[in-house]
């Protein structure tokens, strides 16, 4: 069952397109990435789902509910993570997430249990420290903490990790995995790795366009077959190859490392049997011949080409 659907959205500012035509759906247990460059329509695209923003065409379902424009009775499924979570500073963790479950309605005492739960979850249960105290990655920890206070059906993560450290960013994704346990999750960013890291599916926008989407074995599995890699022993055997192989017009992209030479090609066995007569004829015997498998960067940068 899918706990985000969005169809045809269309949205402009002015003159200029910023959606148009964006329709996906986020499946339930699932970790969802949208990805695309600063500018594509990430956050504009969030912020019509959260009914804060009216799109000119097209419509959102959160669980089935369509979302209207300034009526956010649907955001009762959702929690937020905006990319820059704003806290009162002068409350330590535990006293601003004990307020949040005061606003929320919950009843005292579960919603105790349930402070100490999240703070656990993210790491944060027995920091004493002030918020206006905490780095930029526990701040986002507890954003993630709040976000989860109504036991959402649905996480909205809008480039949480993108002003981070490498270990912020770790720690954040790491506490992404045990969310995934609990509730769906739409995470928007430019950041690859944290895709490959944590997503199931993607999409990625473009221009305002949905481009190309499909689980990420999928999108990086349509472009494995084109990927080689022959790595050598002998770096001259590699350098003769990779002279041989930069004028072959069955190969395109063909480089040249320490000890491999490595390219594409639209087709694959016809990129195997270039390979081949090439090393036959140079007489070159190399280590291991093998397809490579995609990055998501790789698709991403194929993709907004």
């Amino acid at each position: 069952m899918a706990v985000l659907e969005i169809s045809q959205l269309k949205k402009t500012f002015g003159t200029q397109l910023v959606l148009e035509d964006v329709t996906f759906s986020v499946e339930k247990g699932s970790v969802y990435g949208f990805i695309g460059k600063n500018g594509a329509g990430k956050t504009t695209t969030m912020t019509i789902a959260l009914g804060l923003l009216k799109a000119d065409e097209g419509d959102v379902r959160i669980n089935g509910e369509v979302v209207q424009y300034g009526d956010t009775k649907t955001n009762q499924h959702i929690g937020y993570l905006p990319d820059v979570p704003e806290f009162y500073s002068f409350l330590t963790a535990r006293e601003y997430m004990e307020l949040c479950v005061e606003i929320s309605g919950l009843e005292k005492k579960r919603g105790r249990k349930k402070v100490l739960e999240l703070l656990e979850m993210v790491g944060l249960e027995d920091n004493k420290k002030r918020i206006k105290h905490y780095s930029r990655g526990m701040k986002q920890r507890l954003g993630i903490a709040q976000a989860l206070i109504n036991e959402p059906l649905l996480l909205i993560c809008d480039e949480p990790t993108s002003a981070l450290d490498p270990i912020g960013r770790q720690q954040l994704l790491s506490v992404l995995q045990k969310v995934k346990e609990q509730t769906t999750v739409i995470f928007s960013t430019h950041i690859l790795s944290d895709v490959e890291a944590i997503c199931d599916e993607v999409a990625i926008l473009n221009d305002g366009r949905i481009v190309k989407q499909g689980t990420v074995k999928q999108l990086k599995a349509e472009m494995s077959s084109e990927k080689w890699s022959v790595l050598f022993e002998s770096e001259e055997d590699a350098d003769m190859l990779y002279e041989s192989l930069i004028t072959d017009k069955t190969l395109k992209a063909v480089v040249r490392t320490t000890s491999s030479v490595e390219g594409s090609a639209a087709d694959a066995k016809a990129a195997m049997a270039a390979l081949l007569d090439n090393m036959n004829r140079l007489k070159v015997v190399p280590v291991k011949v093998e397809r490579k498998e995609a990055t998501m960067e790789e698709v991403f940068l194929e993709a907004i080409r």
